[in-house]
């Protein structure tokens, strides 16, 4: 075996152990955010995670500058930014009211909402195979989101707002990053999005939004801002990291390690633990989502293998 193919085996292993880590991470992250929506409303939360993660991006964006390439401050780039910031705002309100497990299961509709939008926004063709699990997959939202819709309210649909913007995100990455880094992206993104942030709610609430944080928050609240934005700043990296040595479609079904994260997380830190209904949810939305994956790569082996033969 050539040594260029060990390189790429051991690059490979290291970009799914960093998809692996990122994806148990995420959660611990977002149980900091919903404790922090004990005591102040979720649109503070979100300011507060989004500059702690800015913060925590400073020393790796200088640490790993030789991997920045592109623009960080650009049109498209405050456009993801805008996007990541109705992502956070939709999902924190959501774990403000439900458990993360079932926010975050609803929420992974989105490679099935990415799939949709990828026709009339990438020009991608879609088959009726695809488009059928897409269907199969929202009907597995409903099943997750009716029994809390009495119980939740209007929340329970904010994590499908949360999934449709974090969709159209991955478009926007996608035209972004064919210019630029994808570390490079994250880093513009994440500082639109906490100077934006921050704007708005001193506009909305005035500067006491900020300046009476110290006085009425308490320490451990402290701890929590740092911790929600420090776990998502490393897993956004290791995210970018990955996608860097691996190819899209190796990666994609582990992001669905996420819910089974936030399920232990939610039932160990907040005693939460999805219901049999919510489970059955789960499992359709599942396997629609490795069903999409599955027939995308499909369809761009056969693609590969077509233009190769006509070479």
């Amino acid at each position: 075996m050539s040594s260029r193919i060990l390189v790429q085996q051991r690059e490979t292993g290291v970009g799914m152990v960093m998809m692996i880590i990122a994806m148990l991470l995420l959660p611990i992250g977002d149980s900091f955010a919903k404790a922090l929506t004990t005591v102040m409303p979720s649109p503070e939360v979100t300011m507060w995670r989004l500059l702690a993660q800015g913060m925590f991006l400073v020393p790796v964006a200088v640490i790993l500058r030789k991997r920045l390439h592109g623009r960080m401050f650009s049109p498209v780039v405050a456009l993801s930014g805008l996007l990541i910031t109705i992502t956070l705002m939709s999902l924190i309100g959501a774990f403000a009211k439900m458990p993360i497990a079932t926010a975050i299961s609803i929420f992974f509709v989105e490679p099935l909402l990415l799939t949709l939008l990828a026709g009339p926004f990438l020009g991608e063709k879609v088959g009726p195979r695809r488009l059928a699990a897409v269907v199969v997959g929202l009907i597995g939202a409903m099943i997750v989101i009716r029994p809390g819709f009495a119980q939740f309210g209007f929340a329970a649909v904010l994590p499908l707002i949360a999934a449709a913007s974090y969709a159209l995100n991955m478009i926007v990455l996608r035209r972004a990053s064919e210019i630029r880094s994808g570390l490079t992206v994250q880093c513009g993104a994440s500082a639109y999005a906490a100077i934006g942030t921050l704007i708005v709610m001193m506009f909305w609430y005035g500067p006491s939004v900020v300046t009476e944080a110290p006085e009425t928050l308490p320490i451990w609240a402290w701890g929590a801002m740092l911790g929600a934005g420090g776990f998502a700043a490393i897993s956004f990296v290791l995210i970018a990291e990955a996608f860097r040595r691996v190819e899209a479609s190796t990666l994609a079904p582990f992001q669905y390690l996420e819910i089974l994260g936030a399920t232990a997380v939610g039932y160990a830190v907040f005693g939460d633990f999805p219901d049999a209904m919510t489970w059955l949810g789960v499992a359709i939305i599942l396997a629609s989502g490795i069903y999409v994956f599955y027939r995308e790569n499909k369809v761009a082996t056969a693609q590969t293998k077509t233009r190769t033969a006509g070479r």
